[in-house]
């Protein structure tokens, strides 16, 4: 067994055990904590089969932003994970079943360059070999020439959803000051300074 299925091992198994984790401990904290560990093992595995990319990907936005701020949030509010994990077992079902639909998926597309080896031969763009062409490069040329519009399409749908849930979450006080800029830069020294006379003695 050479060093590379030895660390391929290592960490599927690592992850695997944390992803475990992450739905059976009890502290909502130490879920996190296993989903970062389940990332960092995941990020190794795609370093090992070439796709440097995704790997990065992981680290960067996974790790760096979304697992901290899961755990920034369920650190800083109060919530009631006892009354939250009351309801599990009725949802046990359901979730059960969309587990094995997801592993039926899985086998159908590993299994299915196994049990038909033609199948790797009908891809229209084969993905290049690394020594050719990096992961990163290779993958910033299909996104960038055969489905550019697709991927403006997507970053616009994602800007609107941001804009729509900052308009819906906007709230105006009343009684709070607000800086107008049009209102400030049409000042004038007319305007914008009172000369006040007070007489001898009075003080303001």
């Amino acid at each position: 067994m050479g060093l590379q299925a030895l660390f391929f091992y290592l960490f599927s198994f690592v992850a695997v055990a944390s992803a475990f984790m992450v739905i059976s401990a009890r502290n909502p904290v130490y879920s996190v904590l296993f989903l970062i560990l389940t990332f960092f093992n995941s990020a190794g595995l795609f370093l090992l089969t070439g796709a440097e990319f995704l790997a990065m990907i992981l680290l960067v936005v996974y790790i760096g932003a979304v697992a901290v701020l899961f755990l920034f949030v369920v650190m800083m509010l109060d919530i009631d994970f006892a009354e939250l994990r009351a309801g599990v077992l009725d949802y046990a079902p359901v979730g059960a079943l969309i587990g094995l639909v997801l592993a039926a998926e899985l086998i159908i597309v590993v299994g299915g360059s196994t049990f038909s080896p033609e199948i790797a031969k009908s891809i229209s763009m084969p993905i290049p070999a690394v020594t050719d062409r990096t992961n990163t490069a290779a993958l910033g040329d299909v996104l960038y020439t055969h489905y550019v519009y697709f991927f403006q399409i997507a970053g616009l749908v994602l800007l609107v959803a941001m804009i729509g849930a900052i308009v819906l979450t906007l709230r105006h006080r009343e009684h709070i000051k607000r800086q107008h800029i049009p209102t400030q830069v049409a000042r004038s020294p007319k305007t914008a300074v009172e000369v006040v006379k007070v007489k001898s003695g009075q003080g303001l």
